[in-house]
């Protein structure tokens, strides 16, 4: 089991942001001021091409600590951030750019790169999770949330379906094909983001995912718009649903 070890810290308006890593995996912690009370953990699953401090993390992270007083953490998925490629990630890299150049549908692609990624990122989770649980200032004793979109769902269903812990979740923006089993597993409560003119994933594709999970409780949040175009709100309804799941008061803003 490998130890968590902080590697950087720093602090802006009431909220600590903290690199570490466990392992070679690179990861951020975001907290609220030290004295904080022990307090839930929010685990977030960042976009394909993107990496554990793009501004939509960081943003969202902001809502959740200073809304909910949640701590809220994000890995590099394999391939991504401070990670290096391999030869494989290059390879299927290239072949979706070649698709999208050539006008071919990229679900496949990502379908399947996704895929291959989860199976390396989820031992990788729960590693983290064990060593985050460590913290005395989050412990073991708190519900644990997860956020994620598009390839932060392609990662986080597998995830969900096989760590107990974790007992609220956000998803949304992906293809079923390879997650439906895994979903047909989860019975946590659910919201799930879609966009109603996707122009990658389908109406039918996006409703057959939402479908799959046995969760008595899963609200479904579909937003005219293009794959791009999410409504940012849709963060700030996150944040009131975890909130209802992991039980804590939202603040207002100031």
């Amino acid at each position: 089991m490998h130890s968590l070890q902080f590697t950087a810290a720093s602090s802006s308006n009431g909220m600590v942001e903290r690199d570490f890593t466990v392992g070679d995996v690179p990861g951020v912690l975001w907290s609220p001021a030290p004295g904080a009370e022990r307090a839930p953990l929010v685990l977030m699953g960042h976009g394909g091409g993107n990496h554990k401090k793009h501004p939509a993390m960081a943003g969202r992270a902001r809502l959740l600590v200073a809304g909910c007083g949640f701590h809220v953490a994000v890995i590099d998925a394999p391939g991504h951030g401070d990670r290096p490629r391999t030869a494989h990630d290059e390879q299927e890299i290239a072949e979706l750019f070649r698709a999208r150049a050539a006008g071919e549908p990229e679900g496949p692609i990502v379908v399947r790169y996704n895929a291959h990624l989860a199976e390396l990122a989820v031992p990788e989770w729960r590693a983290t999770l064990d060593a985050l649980q460590e913290l005395p200032e989050i412990g073991a004793d708190k519900p644990v949330g997860y956020f994620g979109i598009n390839m932060g769902t392609a990662i986080g269903i597998p995830l969900v379906a096989v760590e107990p812990r974790i007992t609220a979740a956000v998803f949304g923006q992906h293809w079923p094909d390879v997650l439906v089993e895994k979903a047909k597993q989860i019975t946590v409560p659910i919201e799930f983001d879609m966009q109603w003119d996707d122009e990658h994933i389908s109406r039918e594709a996006a409703l057959a995912l939402f479908d799959a999970f046995a969760s008595k409780e899963k609200t479904l949040h579909a937003n005219a718009g293009r794959h791009k175009e999410l409504p940012r709100f849709e963060a700030d309804s996150a944040v009131r649903f975890f909130a209802r799941h992991l039980g804590r008061a939202v603040t207002p803003p100031a």
